[in-house]
């Protein structure tokens, strides 16, 4: 027992011998002994006794015997922490869980913090020298504050491993997409219960409880106050075998160009509608974006839509199957006519955003479906085809200034890598990547369908527009004004002639365009054209024309690369027709 009192003590002043003497020191070791009377034989108890060395008789020789418990209710984890016990001369059983917990999480977590990476340097350095009970405890306390930070934080160093899908959520206004997306993330642990607490407390105090979900995804005040979506908002969530970014499209009509951005990007496009009586007519009328948005993700290469029959717990739908066979029959020939395959490329699926049904597990309530829930059909679908080895393609979204120029983007084809040279299409630009980040992880390669954020160095900001385009030195895209392309026109009160301006929505480019000459026209049919040049296009008639932008553009032909070859024409707020290009027209100087 004596060695064991003393040891504090030399930590903390090494005149041991005088302290002793001190007469105000032994009095109150005598009262200490007093206390530890009943102890003594316990001491002794700890040193020999063999039921806990039983259990781990491998790791007992490290220890004093002083606390051979935590050391076998430690032996389990495969971390650095099953030294530690035996400099903590007087850890508890409880202190030690702590830590253990700790040390788990930050091995799990990476290098996601920087604070973590210290504590676990600290750890290396306390298993190579035994020191004394207080830095252990100092330790410990820094740890026990760390906790809440580090389940924050959900960066498991192997998110490059799995495959990254994109989802975008498209829909009529108020059809509950946000609301979906903010409890996907919450049902994958993305964002806290306490988070979300704390929304549904601010929202209440708007009078707008119903919203608090969304605002995971709808970040900025405005949308907040207005409940409405403007910017495509971004969110990552994981399941086993794939990593899923969540693209949160706006629903509103004045906000359909964002919506485009958000649809070029994805892989996979959800359809959200809502059963509530009234609301899914009107998102399905002429007027409402369910359509719209279903075209225009159909234009931007989505080739699987999920429909998710949303608000299904409202009073008056109440899981009825009658009504989502009703929403089910009235969708079903519309997306048939926009081109999706019924049988292949549409899933129909009800759910409910705001409690969460039918998102992640099965409900009671809902008897006649008998499919996969949301999460688990995402995570079943098949893996997309890439083309990992062919020419570098990266339509920019977005580019803003941080310690450089910082681009935001999808990559199309091809694989990028640190310190490569790539050259920024159509201002041939040489540029050269100084960090490569992944959905928020620094990565040194990336391959197709990844969102990539690059910080690049040989350009400036203010020299890059989104719709430009990183290639590969070896193999630029092309790029011009003029081309010929074929079009279907959806809607559109008169007739169209040449002299027709619209805007052109390519890719993440947008820019002004005119129909310079139209060359024949296309039986829906039989694809035939026609002999003689039509002097005007008219609603639903299909028809191959030259069109002119006012700027120059990136662009392919579909037939080459068909992310970068399709199109569509908006005039007025709506979506006049959408087109694939067909050949690109050289200048004339």
């Amino acid at each position: 027992m004596d060695p064991r009192d003393t040891a504090p003590d030399s930590w903390e002043q090494e005149e041991d011998a005088k302290a002793r003497a001190a007469a105000g020191l032994q009095s109150a070791l005598a009262a200490l002994n007093v206390n530890a009377k009943p102890f003594v034989p316990n001491v002794d108890a700890v040193v020999f006794v063999p039921t806990f060395l039983q259990s781990s008789p491998t790791e007992i020789p490290n220890s004093d015997g002083h606390d051979a418990e935590p050391v076998a209710s430690m032996e389990v984890l495969e971390t650095v922490a099953p030294v530690e016990p035996v400099e903590n001369g007087g850890g508890t059983e409880a202190d030690m869980a702590v830590e253990v917990e700790t040390w788990e999480q930050k091995e799990e977590t990476g290098e996601g913090e920087p604070g973590g990476g210290g504590a676990l340097g600290g750890e290396g350095g306390s298993s190579e020298k035994a020191q004394g009970k207080e830095e252990e405890e100092m330790m410990e306390e820094e740890e026990e504050e760390e906790l809440p930070v580090l389940k924050v934080i959900p960066l498991p160093p192997d998110a490059p491993k799995k495959e990254h899908v994109n989802v975008v959520f498209i829909g009529h206004v108020d059809a509950g997409k946000s609301t979906i997306g903010g409890q996907i993330m919450y049902l994958t642990g993305m964002v806290e219960k306490r988070t979300l607490e704390k929304y549904e407390r601010e929202a209440k105090e708007k009078n707008r409880e119903t919203w608090y979900l969304s605002w995971a995804l709808d970040t900025n005040q405005e949308e907040r106050d207005k409940g409405k979506t403007v910017e495509v908002g971004r969110a990552y969530f994981e399941t086993e075998k794939k990593h899923f970014t969540i693209l949160d499209a706006p629903g509103h009509k004045s906000f359909v160009p964002n919506m485009i951005g958000g649809a070029s990007q994805a892989d996979l496009a959800v359809l959200v509608i809502s059963a509530r009586k009234g609301e899914f007519e009107t998102g399905f009328e002429k007027g409402g974006q369910t359509r719209e948005h279903a075209m225009l993700a159909k234009t931007a290469g989505v080739k699987h839509l999920i429909v998710l029959v949303n608000k299904m717990d409202d009073p008056t739908v109440n899981w009825s199957l009658e009504r989502y066979e009703e929403c089910k029959e009235k969708l079903v020939p519309f997306l048939k006519k926009v081109g999706f395959n019924p049988k292949k490329d549409i899933y129909f699926m009800p759910c409910s955003g705001l409690t969460g049904a039918n998102l992640k597990d099965p409900i009671e309530e809902c008897t006649w479906y008998i499919g996969l829930p949301f999460i688990p059909h995402l995570d079943s679908l098949p893996s997309f085809n890439r083309i990992t080895d062919g020419p570098v393609r990266l339509p920019i979204v977005d580019k803003y200034k941080d310690m450089g120029t910082v681009i935001l983007g999808k990559l199309e084809s091809g694989s990028i890598a640190k310190a490569q040279q790539l050259v920024m299409m159509p201002n041939r630009h040489t540029v050269e990547v100084l960090s490569l980040l992944s959905d928020e992880v620094e990565t040194d390669e990336a391959v197709p369908g990844e969102n990539l954020k690059l910080r690049l160095k040989g350009i400036e900001e203010e020299e890059i527009l989104p719709g430009f385009i990183l290639c590969n030195a070896e193999n630029l895209c092309h790029s011009g004004r003029t081309f010929d392309a074929q079009i279907v026109i959806i809607e559109h009160k008169s007739i169209i002639c040449p002299g027709y301006n619209a805007v052109l929505h390519i890719h993440t480019c947008i820019e002004e365009v005119q129909i310079t000459a139209l060359i024949c026209l296309v039986d829906k049919k039989t694809g035939e054209k026609s002999k003689t040049r039509p002097r005007f296009v008219k609603q639903d008639q299909v028809c191959i024309a030259r069109l002119r932008c006012a700027g120059t553009i990136c662009l392919e032909t579909f037939k080459d690369f068909p992310q970068m070859g399709r199109f569509t024409l908006r005039d007025e707020g709506k979506t006049i027709a959408i087109g694939k290009v067909l050949k690109l027209v050289p200048e004339k100087d």
